[in-house]
């Protein structure tokens, strides 16, 4: 018996003995059924099969799809039984598969590491041109549909026998017949879990029932083949079909179903967590060698009195120089380990004027910039503001991996996705980086002693003790990665914020313009969405979504809980707001409210598993909307500036859009709001609570251009 089939038994045993799933689902049976009595394959289906088995690329292909060698995605066809870890098998992509343009495949040795997939996959299918409004299935807008009885799509936790509140997509991106069939979960999978997808009663544009695949309905049908492939994942198949026919799914009605391994939390978060222990513990009971480079007194924004910036050294565990392309010196443990050298990581801190005054000191917080930016931006004049108007002392360093200098990596990623440990490895290096700001800030010894950070009668200008994070944008992804690993800070405003990236990229437009040289070196469709599965199995270690479960509750080992504060735009254009809603589920944030206008919200049904927040002032974890009047989110992969209702917009001059209160993007509104700069002084604090500062009405902001900085 395979580790596999042993492991999906003793989940379907756990099923049986359950009375009902999440949601209420009701479950048809209470005992494991038995098999139906296997029957011969017939002579033309068996050919069928063998052109399927020919075409789909070779050993280690999934056969279920027989569209691409990697699809469905994901799948316990790419994992390979490994006792050592955590969930028993260890992910294993076939060799050969996603060439470049230039023939180049990718190389599949660092995604070994990893025991299971992403809990943010996509789930991804081909099963032709389905219509899926006409099926039935749950749109985004309705995700509650897809925990009743009769939805088409199920995502079953094989593990607890409880289905799984997801939505079902169309590539939109896509031509006809290369629509990939999209499930995505409202919530990460549980770690370590087995999940099960099964798709039923789903009917293409002319309304005839979708066909399932010959080697699917092999497996469905209990149809004996003569093809390997196919009878060596016979335990599996049956497991999967047991645990759904007790779920209430019967197999007869199957188009397709398969099963995958979601990864463990030692998989997701072990190689950040070790260097993390290694680096303090090093450290031990000092702050981090730091060196002032300058000290600026004139020249800033308003309420501002002193910029600081100079260089700190951090442990490095990258090889090289630790500089943008280098990659994780890894040890024979295949954890990290430090070069023997340090990294010299940036800092900038802006001093408001209160704080240069006797007896008045700033609280200090650790900003994290935007996509690709640099510390440059907590120099600019909307941190300036909330800096001089809350008397806080914000710090900044580079989001190394995702820095302005990465961007050449970057495109040489989108080139060639074997590069992907480039991004993942350095950022890991680049939150480490901001963990020992955060040190800096809390310890006495640390900027506290210097001469540039104390006022002309040599007392500290920030408060230590205790550190505080805000972050915007890509600061709001990677900072929530960071936020959940903080040992020094416990509340955190992540501004903007949403995860995974998986999601993010085809509904953004920072996006456009690496898209285009990811469609220049894999132009077909259906590879871009399997890459965007495949990457964010890696990407998981470097944003939110492979830490958000450990974030709020059940913080990791020495680390303790945080209380965050959930800042979105409605209709914002670079970070979609479903991904905040996800992220705030994963940390179980209440929604303040009312959180829009009513009619506001796109969905049939918004706000799918958010509790109203409060009372407030509460010690609680919240997301808030803030709107400014943008035009609502799309319900596809598709940026706002790519649908229907965007058309309009596309009247207006390009140079001025931007200004227009319908058409100018959201994303940069909500920081500069009034309302939401007083939210963070009542949170970012030792005694801090969050306060609803907008009263019985939906948090509105102005565009951003009109605030004048």
């Amino acid at each position: 018996m395979t580790p596999v089939l042993t492991a999906l038994l003793a989940i379907a045993s756990l099923a049986a003995a359950c009375s009902g799933g999440s949601d209420g689902a009701p479950q048809a049976a209470t005992t494991i059924p038995a098999p139906p009595v296997a029957t011969p394959i017939s002579e033309p289906d068996q050919l069928a099969l063998d052109a399927v088995l020919a075409a789909s690329g070779g050993p280690g292909c999934d056969e279920l799809d027989g569209a691409r060698c990697l699809l469905p995605f994901p799948s316990f066809r790419f994992t390979t039984p490994d006792p050592a870890t955590p969930t028993g098998v260890r992910v294993e992509l076939p060799e050969g598969q996603l060439r470049n343009v230039g023939g180049t495949p990718i190389d599949v040795d660092p995604w070994r590491s990893a025991d299971g997939f992403s809990p943010g996959t996509p789930m991804l299918t081909l099963l032709g041109d389905v219509d899926l409004a006409a099926s039935g299935a749950a749109p985004i807008g309705d995700i509650a549909r897809s925990v009743q009885p009769d939805s088409p799509t199920v995502l079953l936790d094989l593990t607890s026998g409880e289905r799984l509140a997801h939505w079902a997509e169309l590539d939109s991106r896509a031509p006809a017949g290369q629509r990939l069939l999209i499930l995505r979960s409202a919530a990460p999978l549980p770690e370590g879990h087995r999940i099960g997808v099964a798709v039923r009663n789903l009917v293409d544009t002319t309304g005839r029932p979708v066909t399932p695949g010959v080697a699917f309905r092999a497996q469905r049908d209990a149809l004996s083949t003569t093809s390997a492939a196919v009878e060596e994942r016979r335990d599996e198949m049956e497991a999967l079909f047991a645990a759904l026919t007790i779920a209430g799914v019967e197999r007869s009605g199957l188009q397709q179903a398969w099963s995958f391994p979601v990864a463990s939390a030692e998989s997701l978060a072990g190689r950040m967590l070790h260097i993390r222990d290694d680096a303090f513990g090093r450290l031990g009971d000092r702050s981090p060698q730091f060196r002032i480079e300058s000290v600026s007194e004139s020249l800033l924004p308003p309420g501002i009195g002193r910029r600081i910036r100079g260089t700190y050294d951090v442990p490095l565990y990258l090889t090289g120089d630790g500089s943008s392309g280098n990659t994780f010196a890894l040890g024979p443990d295949g954890l990290p380990t430090t070069t023997g050298t340090t990294y010299p990581a940036r800092f900038t801190c802006q001093v408001p004027d209160q704080a240069l005054l006797p007896g008045d000191p700033a609280m200090p917080v650790v900003y994290g910039h935007g996509l690709l930016g640099s510390i440059d931006e907590a120099n600019g004049s909307w941190v300036g503001r909330i800096s001089a108007t809350n008397n806080a002392m914000y710090c900044a360093t580079d989001w190394i991996g995702m820095s302005q200098e990465d961007f050449p990596t970057a495109i040489g990623i989108l080139r060639n996705i074997s590069n992907f440990p480039q991004l993942a490895d350095r950022v890991q290096q680049g939150i480490l980086n901001t963990l020992f700001l955060g040190r800096l800030l809390v310890r006495p010894d640390g900027f506290a002693a210097d001469p540039a950070f104390r006022t002309a009668s040599d007392e500290p200008v920030f408060r230590t003790g205790e550190v505080f994070y805000d972050g915007n944008s890509q600061g709001g992804i990677i900072g929530g990665a960071a936020t959940a690993v903080a040992q020094d800070w416990t509340r955190a405003v992540l501004g903007v914020p949403g995860m995974n990236y998986s999601l993010l990229l085809n509904r953004s437009t920072d996006f456009d313009l690496y898209f285009s040289f990811l469609r220049e070196a894999y132009p077909d469709p259906i590879d871009q969405q399997v890459i965007f599965g495949v990457l964010q199995v890696l990407w998981d270690r470097a944003e939110a979504n492979g830490y958000a479960q450990h974030t709020t509750t059940d913080p990791y080992p020495g680390t303790p809980p945080k209380q965050v504060l959930l800042h979105v735009a409605f209709g914002d254009f670079q970070v979609a707001p479903v991904s905040a809603e996800i992220q705030a589920r994963a940390y179980g944030a209440g929604l303040r409210t009312p959180a829009l206008a009513p009619g506001r919200h796109p969905d049939a049904v918004p706000f799918f598993g958010l509790s109203p927040a409060g009372p407030f002032p509460t010690a609680d974890s919240v997301l808030v909307y803030w709107d400014s009047g943008t035009i609502p989110p799309p319900d596809g992969n598709i940026t706002t500036t790519d649908s229907d209702a965007y058309g309009p917009c596309r009247s207006i001059p390009e140079d001025v859009r931007d200004d227009d209160p319908v058409c100018g993007d959201s994303h940069e509104d909500p920081r500069r709001s009034p309302e939401s700069m007083r939210q963070k002084l009542s949170f970012l604090r030792p005694d801090g609570r969050i306060e609803d500062t907008c009263g019985t009405e939906p948090c509105r902001a102005a565009k951003a251009f009109t605030y004048g900085f």
